[in-house]
């Protein structure tokens, strides 16, 4: 017959275990919702910008602003596919995945600008009125860049006020200076901060 105190002895350890586990998963989820989002690539951001780059001088040659406009949307594309595929990288790299606390945080925040962008970009085209849309996707790309950065390194809020400085400008200036406004914008800046990012915090 086994003894009473035998048996607690017995179950002490487990309970101790599962215990410290459950100690462990909350401190883990407590820091991920109070974290920052430390997985912006900085290589990520060099790719987006050589794309702009790229996509900025095929668009000086377009024959329609319809042209212009799809050289544009495709070069968005290709844009947001490399930042992502980039920044899992990089997650994976540090043992996380994109569906962390921080993570969840940075996309909700860099969503509603975007959002509005694209909603904004229908009733622009529909109106005929292009020449505001390089000041506007910069300004707006800027705000969400901004309002990510409050939960990411304090190298993004930076790089998000530079966007919007871009925006403005593409706003106050002739017409005509939208594509090279796009260039320095969504080409210079992405690689200038890309590189910043790339040294300071890595991939």
């Amino acid at each position: 017959m086994n003894s009473p105190i035998r048996d607690i002895r017995d179950k002490q350890p487990v309970a101790l275990h599962d215990r410290a586990i459950d100690n462990i998963r909350y401190i883990r989820e407590a820091m991920e919702r109070s974290g920052s989002f430390t997985h912006v690539s900085g290589i990520g951001g060099v790719g987006m910008g050589l794309v702009a780059i790229g996509a900025s001088l095929v668009a000086w040659t377009a024959n329609s602003r319809a042209e212009w406009l799809t050289i544009w949307l495709v070069a968005a594309g290709a844009s947001v596919a490399v930042s992502v595929l980039a920044m899992a990288r990089k997650s994976r790299a540090d043992g996380v995945t994109l569906l962390t606390g921080p993570a969840r945080k940075f996309a909700w925040s860099v969503t509603p600008p975007l959002a509005a962008g694209g909603v904004l970009t229908v009733a622009i085209v529909r109106y005929q009125a292009f020449d505001l849309l390089p000041g506007m996707w910069l300004l707006l790309y800027g705000a969400a860049i901004v309002t990510g950065g409050s939960h990411s390194v304090r190298s993004i809020p930076f790089m998000g006020a530079a966007f919007m400085g871009a925006g403005v400008g593409a706003l106050l200036t002739p017409a005509s200076w939208g594509n090279g406004w796009m260039a320095v914008g969504f080409g210079v800046l992405h690689i200038v901060f890309g590189a910043v990012i790339w040294r300071k915090h890595g991939g």
